[in-house]
């Protein structure tokens, strides 16, 4: 694959990526406020969700279409879509004005629920496949 098609792969998919995060922050923002990051978390414990469903399903699936599914996907797509410089600012801000709770909640919580969804990702890949 040349050059320009792999950056407009992961172009594409990151453009499309990006904008998924923006209407999910959006949406939570909507539905439960901005005094917690749950957009961050709603989008990085999907992230992680579809990255292991990605990985684990559709690469050995579609092998022939592997390298164009990584790029347009894990890294364009999910590249954006993803959020962990995000994730660490808004926990430093919540830390900063003293919501201690808050941060340390959002920290484990986070870190937690991606682990549990990338293995939930990659075994609803392989169910998938049966």
């Amino acid at each position: 694959m040349n050059g320009w098609m792999t950056a407009g792969l992961v172009g594409l998919g990151g453009a499309l990526g990006s904008l998924a995060r923006y209407g999910v922050t959006r949406l939570s923002y909507r539905l439960w406020g901005a005094a917690f990051p749950w957009g961050t978390i709603i989008v990085n414990v999907s992230g992680a969700f579809l990255l292991g469903f990605v990985a684990t399903y559709l690469f050995s699936r579609f092998s022939f279409l592997a390298e164009a599914l990584r790029l347009s996907l894990a890294i364009g797509f999910l590249g954006a879509y993803t959020t962990f410089s995000t994730f660490e600012w808004e926990s430093h801000q919540l830390f900063q004005t003293g919501n201690w709770w808050a941060a340390s909640a959002n920290l484990i919580g986070s870190v937690a629920a991606g682990l549990v969804a990338i293995r939930l990702g990659a075994m609803a890949a392989q169910v998938w496949s049966q």
